[in-house]
């Protein structure tokens, strides 16, 4: 019997071409294949009109593949962060028809839908491919903060210090997994850390 699925967990599919004049790309590390799988079932001519904003990996061995595609816009960025206000201008500029693709890891789709929906894109206007790592990003319910790239379980809240029990439960509105605490009763009570979102 199948392991029954968390509601709230995100489903991603696979970036297709879509009919339109607009089409943004974001994406980071894997997600730039995710980009290049899709081109080669594009239409010819179909990158003239859009727009890829990348956050490569350290070495950026997917820039190259990306830039031959040669879209109307390439930018790079070394963080979601650093791609903020670009995106939300951009989006709060866009027309009616815009495309989006969004690729690669859960914390970037999340964050890039979140801003998007935000700007008021309709969801069915956007298409998700994860690929690469399955490192979460994280938001402690006690403190509320962020902790990004979460691979272990538990894991150390990078704010407060919790050690933290990271749930399945995906929250839409934060882009992120909650963790609770796990030795709340006692504190000197650590279960060991391993891996388990690489």
């Amino acid at each position: 019997m199948a392991a029954k699925s968390i509601i709230s967990r995100p489903v991603y599919g696979t970036l297709s071409p879509q009919p339109g004049k607009h089409h943004l790309f974001i994406a980071d590390a894997e997600g730039a294949l995710a980009i290049s799988d899709m081109a080669a079932r594009a239409p010819a001519g179909f990158f003239e009109g859009a727009e890829i904003v990348y956050i490569p990996d350290p070495g950026g061995k997917h820039v190259a593949a990306l830039e031959a595609l040669k879209p109307a816009q390439f930018h790079q960025a070394p963080s979601f962060a650093s791609l903020l206000p670009r995106l939300t201008q951009t989006l709060s500029n866009a027309h009616m028809g815009l495309r989006l693709y969004l690729a690669g890891t859960e914390g970037l789709i999340g964050q890039a839908m979140q801003v998007a929906l935000e700007a008021g894109i309709d969801h069915t206007s956007m298409q998700t491919e994860h690929r690469g790592s399955l490192a979460r990003r994280m938001q402690c319910v006690h403190c509320k903060g962020i902790t990004e790239n979460v691979t272990t379980q538990p894991a150390i809240c990078a704010h407060c210090g919790l050690l933290l029990l990271v749930r399945d439960h995906y929250s839409r509105r934060l882009a992120a997994f909650q963790g609770v605490c796990i030795n709340a009763e006692d504190r000197s009570e650590m279960p060991p850390i391993e891996e388990a979102f690489p």
